[in-house]
């Protein structure tokens, strides 16, 4: 993929005529309004002016795929990589502006290889400000990541002349620099936007050799599809993958390449957790009317959102509609996230029974949801990406009533299944020798997503997590010792102290917030309420300005909000329904006035793996609270605390 729309040596850049570089431009860029052509044109000479003292390269339009933007214009001088962002016509510098020129070097910097050990110096140009503090620093984390620095036309050349000052080291290699492979770790919704605009899976996402690439299951699953199609089959895919490994980031990329209205070709993503599909859905919405405003022109909400709802459904509320509509839906493909969370024949006949006015209900979801698609006379597919350890709450059926469904009641359905299905963590257990009798079972190493890409620091945070929870000690130090350079994690006793090192950690709109149990009663003297509500899109989509945003560090989110998204840095706040003790694990639950001991072994494992997805939220690093207690209060005995923050000190976690 070319990565900017011009590029070229400085001297040859200054030899090139303004209408020339702004007709290359133009080529690259398509139809481009009046607007954007005279904010190149400003750039242009300003750069003139400030370049003839400088060798080396100069890229305008510089691509930032998984942001689905473009850097105005990079420099390459000397040691230093510069991002430039202007603001043409701006007398002032935002706090907004300041954050994307920082987020475009941090980009680079954690994404681009050739990148990683370079000098990157990120600068706002608002041409009409008055002078601003020249200030040239790097950041806390000593990566060569300098903080942005705030310049005017007139500033430029002595902040490209200090920044040289500053920095050491051998001129960087033009064609080395371009040419170095982009790797980058979107979030989902980042994901979401950058395919939903037509990017493909391998400009968003990792191709390195420590990885599996996406792009390999991705290509199974196409494969799969397009055979079904030829061959008028019904076939069911089980994707399997540890957290955050891109489980759900495969599922939109199929979704998104197989919709094709003239060929009668419709997908459809569907998810039963509300938050993700709602915070998508509204991400996906901001971000068209966004690039509708960008081109000129006006796009009302509703309906930007309309087409999105088509893209990103609830998988309840497709259910719902097949149950009214008896026909078979208009999709051919769908993809059901989670999809070891769908619900068992007992809640889903409770539900409809109470909710629905369907007393005679007798399936399960999973059976229900393939039923629906056996409805196509043709061919039909069902993918289902399948999360280990992640059913958080009553009624969940794990993957077993899957394949229990396939074996009652679908015999003629080819099953393409992940061979690490049978892992103990995705709970299929023996039932999966009943596919042994099945003709048309198939197992694909590339349905196994087996790295984390979640965290772009430390791809075996997950492992941790898993090794912590199951009491591994050994096995659990020895991987923090392979992480903890790239990612921190520190525990404390004090949540004041857990918020400081938050915003101390984040830099540009790296987003931070604070993750509890929703067992999590007895935090309320830390202002911390598991029963107050909170809104997910605003807590994860609104920026620093907002209160209700998870940046206010006063909100907080619990494993039903948060599961399958996830934030930079994340505080963790560990109360006392989790319980470390010389027998194991303690499951707790707050009711009334006092603890009552969990006893079920399924409310046991839903708990377990609520800390389970706390824990695996964060791409670069947490913290983790476990509070003090308090020894005049006997729902927070001290002794509630302390052996799980000892727990966690003896695994080798730093205290702060």
């Amino acid at each position: 993929m070319k990565r900017a729309y011009y590029s070229d040596s400085i001297s040859e850049f200054l030899r090139t005529s303004t209408d020339e570089v702004i007709g290359k431009l133009t080529q690259g860029g398509g139809d481009v309004a009046k607007a954007q052509s005279n904010a190149w044109s400003v750039q242009i000479e300003i750069l003139r002016e400030v370049l003839p003292y400088h060798k080396g390269h100069i890229y305008f339009e510089y691509s930032i795929p998984r942001m689905g933007r473009r850097i105005d214009v990079v420099l390459l001088i000397g040691p230093v990589v510069f991002v430039l962002e202007f603001k043409v016509g701006d007398d002032s510098f935002s706090a907004y502006a300041v954050d994307q020129v920082w987020d475009y070097a941090l980009d680079l910097k954690n994404f681009h290889e050739s990148s990683h050990h370079e000098f990157i110096a990120p600068v706002l140009i608002a041409t009409k400000a008055t002078e601003a503090d020249l200030v040239v620093a790097s950041t806390h984390q000593n990566d060569k990541l300098l903080f942005p620095i705030c310049s005017n036309e007139q500033m430029l050349g002595d902040v490209i002349a200090n920044v040289l000052a500053f920095a050491d080291g051998d001129a960087i290699d033009s064609s080395q620099w371009y040419s170095g492979r982009y790797c980058p770790t979107p979030t989902i919704i980042e994901a979401a936007m950058a395919l939903y605009n037509n990017h493909s899976v391998e400009d968003i996402s990792r191709s390195d050799a420590s990885a599996i690439n996406l792009s390999k299951t991705s290509h199974a699953l196409a494969e799969i599809i397009q055979r079904s199609r030829d061959n008028s089959l019904k076939s069911i895919c089980f994707v399997t993958g540890v957290p955050g490994a891109g489980k759900t980031l495969v599922g939109l990329n199929i979704a998104t390449t197989h919709i094709d209205d003239k060929d009668d070709l419709y997908s459809v993503f569907l998810s039963g957790n509300g938050p993700l599909v709602a915070i998508l859905r509204e991400a996906l919405t901001r971000d068209q009317i966004e690039r509708a405003k960008l081109d000129g022109r006006k796009m009302k909400k509703g309906e930007a959102l309309s087409e999105v709802k088509m893209f990103i459904q609830n998988v309840h509320h497709f259910r719902d509609d097949c149950l009214s509509d008896q026909n078979p839906p208009k999709e051919h493909v769908a993809l059901f996230d989670e999809a070891q969370r769908a619900w068992t024949l007992e809640q889903t006949s409770s539900f409809m029974r109470r909710k629905k006015n369907t007393p005679n209900f007798n399936h399960s979801e999973p059976e229900f949801l393939i039923s629906c698609l056996d409805r196509h006379d043709d061919w039909a597919v069902v993918v289902c990406l399948v999360g280990g350890g992640q059913e958080i709450n009553t009624g969940e059926a794990g993957i077993t009533e899957w394949i229990e469904s396939l074996n009652r009641s679908f015999p003629d359905w080819h099953v393409h299944i992940s061979p690490r299905i049978t892992d103990s963590e995705y709970g299929a257990g023996h039932i999966l020798e009943s596919l042994n009798g099945r003709s048309n079972v198939s197992y694909k190493e590339e349905l196994h997503l087996a790295v984390s890409m979640r965290s772009f620091r430390a791809e075996h945070v997950s492992l941790l997590v898993k090794q912590l929870l199951d009491l591994e000690v050994e096995a659990a130090r020895e991987t923090l010792s392979k992480i903890h350079a790239k990612y921190p994690i520190v525990i404390t006793r004090n949540i004041a102290r857990a918020r400081k090192w938050l915003k101390e950690q984040a830099r540009g709109s790296e987003r931070y917030g604070i993750v509890v149990s929703s067992q999590a009663e007895r935090l309320k003297p830390h202002a911390i309420d598991v029963k107050s509500p909170i809104d997910p899109i605003h807590w994860f989509l609104n920026g620093k300005d907002d209160v209700r945003s998870s940046y206010y560090l006063e909100d907080v989110a619990t494993e039903f909000h948060i599961q399958g998204l996830e934030l930079d840095w994340v505080c963790v706040t560990w109360d006392a329904d989790f319980r470390y003790s010389k027998n194991g694990w303690e499951h707790w639950s707050f009711v009334g006035n006092r603890w009552n001991r969990i006893r079920k072994e399924e409310r046991k494992t839903y708990l377990k793996n609520a800390y389970r997805v706390l824990l695996t939220r964060a791409r670069q690093g947490m913290v983790i609270v476990v509070p003090n207690g308090d020894p005049e209060d006997p729902t927070r005995n001290p002794l509630f605390y302390d052996a799980t923050f000892d727990y966690l000190r003896d695994i080798g976690f730093k205290v702060i």
